[in-house]
């Protein structure tokens, strides 16, 4: 009958090739951590493309998923569901981020889905709707002049001109225009008609080096991803780049997974920097990424900064990567000149100047040396705020609470005229008579003395000085040139027109002494991005002690040294990056029965657990394996959380693979 023959008004038939459909759905569940398959209806057909987004029912509800691809049958065995509705029919996944996604995930024992809300934003249907501009014409290649001071530097830009694949870690000369540098490596693949990515820690240096590569390449030819942008605009953005409308992407850590057309290099700089890690599951590294990235696609990679990581010595160890660096006549021409000053007791006895204003009389020459050329002092301090933690002013004891055991500290200001004393920062007690419970003495001294006391104490040091801080929600990008104190923390370093006269580091101690497995090689690469700042052969003061490592490394600037010294003591102790490793962090009994569910590899070691703080009731564990089991330690992890999702374990265990913190 006819009626048999043709389809029942208003249902669905399905599509005429490549029926089914399978999608990755957005449920945050690792047990779910796999495509399903849906079928493709007739009406369906033309908008269901691969990378679009779609709506299925799954498991009752109407969630989000994308369409990964379209095949002609399906192995699930009973009938299927029919794709919800298209929601739109712009392809917003690639199978190249697809497949980079998928490696991430694996890599750090994620799921899918977690990687994919980093690499795709959320939909914006009125930009959407909207035609990116056309491609701007392909630049012309810049000169290789700027790389000459490194012998392999037109090496490098020669086999980017030529397509071959090049993979460098770039150590940078004091007080080199990197983002100079930078502009003309990504400039030079961009003329061939290839696609560039440059990944930077943070805004501060993503415009600078927007500027030079917008000089070089032209406005039109770059576009920048970083997360404040407002919605609609970053995905416009981000919409040029899938499209193909610009080759030139730069960006901070969530640019890694960026969509560029046909990518030919892939560049991250000052890869040491905590803030190319992403602090959402499952926590991956701008680093990482783009070496996974380079790996699938066959891209050339540059790693690039002034310092260098173990881990960006690794590989120039195992002879993945090349390492482009000056010859040591070209760096004593322009290396800052570097002196240490011990930071204890004795040299405050030596030196009355260090015991009056924190700063030795070698710093103080140099400052005044600096002032007299007209130019500015950069002051970095390792904390912010005014005494951040206060200790024994006799022998150096912590200073903690009588009632609680709390840390003491200086609220800072006055009441009628005099000093306001110290409190405790748990109960908030006032401790006015303190006394030392070990050698009995009253004195009070700052552990860490934070930037605004540096800034007054100076500030007196030096009258008639502006001064200037840098630091916490108030960070300075540039200070002009001409006579002033800039005191800035870690990171916050402004860059000064003209390069600054001397550079003062002070309280090493605090950076060295943190129970940190990267505390030297974290110092170091701190000591040094401030070092750079200076003018060529400028004045560099450490307020260190001379025979440390980190220490030699900055008088010498020899990062190399320094970072194969950490590699080296790094495989001799089993750490990263020499072995892989992974954090477990839970509670007691929780992580006691994943440790029981999780199997070894051959090479596996169990490490602790041991609490994490006095006042957290949580443990950690560390689970250590030789490199070459890394991957399985990976899987194992992965279907460990898969398990513990499967039968709704109320207790979250957070996984960590190669995390930057272990102890």
């Amino acid at each position: 009958m006819a009626g048999k023959a043709s389809a029942r008004r208003g249902e669905r038939v399905p599509a005429s090739t490549l029926p089914v459909a399978r999608i990755c759905v957005d449920v945050p569940l690792p047990h779910l951590d796999r495509p399903f398959d849906y079928q493709v209806s007739t009406e369906q057909d033309a908008d269901a493309v691969p990378g679009c987004r779609v709506r299925v029912r799954f498991a009752g509800q109407l969630v989000d998923g994308y369409l990964l691809e379209r095949v002609e049958e399906s192995d699930y065995g009973r009938k299927l569901t029919f794709l919800d509705r298209v929601i739109s029919p712009e392809p917003v996944l690639s199978p190249e981020v697809a497949a980079l996604a998928r490696a991430v995930a694996d890599r750090y024992a994620g799921t899918l889905t977690d990687v994919l809300r980093m690499a795709v934003p959320p939909r914006h249907a009125r930009t959407e709707a909207k035609p990116s501009p056309e491609p701007a014409p392909a630049p012309a290649a810049p000169s290789a002049e700027g790389w000459s001071r490194y012998p392999f530097g037109p090496n490098l830009l020669d086999a980017l001109r030529a397509g071959r694949t090049a993979r460098a870690v770039w150590q940078a000369l004091p007080a080199e225009d990197w983002p100079a540098r930078l502009a003309e490596a990504a400039t030079t693949v961009v003329s061939t008609g290839r696609g560039a990515l440059v990944v930077v820690p943070d805004h501060r240096d993503l415009a600078r080096l927007h500027a030079a590569c917008a000089a070089l390449a032209g406005p039109d030819a770059v576009v920048t991803l970083s997360a404040d942008l407002g919605p609609a605009e970053r995905y416009r953005r981000w919409l040029a780049v899938r499209r193909g409308s610009v080759r030139l992407v730069l960006g901070t850590r969530g640019a890694a997974l960026a969509p560029v057309h046909d990518l030919g290099l892939a560049v991250v700089w000052d890869d040491g920097d905590d803030l190319h890690t992403e602090p959402r599951m499952p926590y991956p590294n701008v680093r990482d990424v783009l070496v996974q990235r380079a790996h699938l696609s066959g891209a050339s990679l540059l790693v690039g900064g002034f310092a260098r990581t173990a881990e960006a010595q690794l590989l120039v160890d195992s002879g993945w990567a090349h390492e482009v660096v000056a010859a040591r006549e070209t760096l004593r021409a322009v290396a800052p000149r570097v002196a240490a000053v011990g930071d204890s007791a004795w040299q405050d006895v030596k030196d009355p100047a260090a015991r009056s204003a924190r700063l030795p009389s070698i710093a103080f020459d140099a400052a005044r040396a600096a002032f007299a050329e007209n130019a500015p002092v950069l002051i970095q301090v390792p904390r912010r705020g005014y005494v951040p933690a206060l200790a024994c002013g006799q022998c150096r004891v912590a200073a903690r609470c009588r009632r609680c055991a709390g840390p003491l500290a200086l609220p800072g200001g006055t009441d009628d005229g005099v000093p306001k004393p110290a409190y405790c920062r748990w109960c908030g007690a006032t401790e006015a008579a303190f006394r030392c419970p070990a050698c009995g003495s009253r004195r009070l001294r700052g552990q860490v003395i934070g930037a605004r006391r540096t800034a007054e104490e100076l500030g007196r040091a030096f009258s008639g000085i502006p001064v200037r801080t840098s630091g916490g929600d108030e960070v300075l990008a540039a200070v002009p040139g001409g006579r002033a104190l800039v005191v800035a923390t870690p990171g916050a370093e402004p860059t000064a027109e003209g390069g600054y006269g001397a550079v003062l580091l002070l309280d090493g101690w605090a950076l060295l002494g943190r129970a940190d497995l990267r505390a030297t090689e974290e110092t170091l690469r701190r000591w040094m991005t401030a070092a750079a700042l200076a003018r060529p052969a400028g004045k560099v003061v450490v307020v260190a002690d001379s025979s440390l490592p980190p220490v030699q490394a900055l008088v010498r600037w020899d990062p190399v040294w320094h970072a194969s010294q950490e590699l080296a003591a790094r495989t001799e102790l089993g750490f990263p990056p020499a072995v892989r490793m992974a954090t477990l962090d839970g509670p007691p009994d929780a992580l006691a029965t994943a440790l029981e569910d999780l199997p070894l590899p051959p090479t596996g070691e169990i490490l602790g657990p041991v609490p994490l703080s006095d006042d957290d009731q949580r443990e950690r564990a560390l689970v250590r394996v030789s490199r070459a089991h890394g991957k399985a330690l990976s899987e194992h992890l992965a279907a460990l959380q898969a398990t513990r999702s499967a039968r709704k374990d109320p207790t979250p265990i957070r996984i960590k693979l190669d995390p930057l913190e272990v102890l």
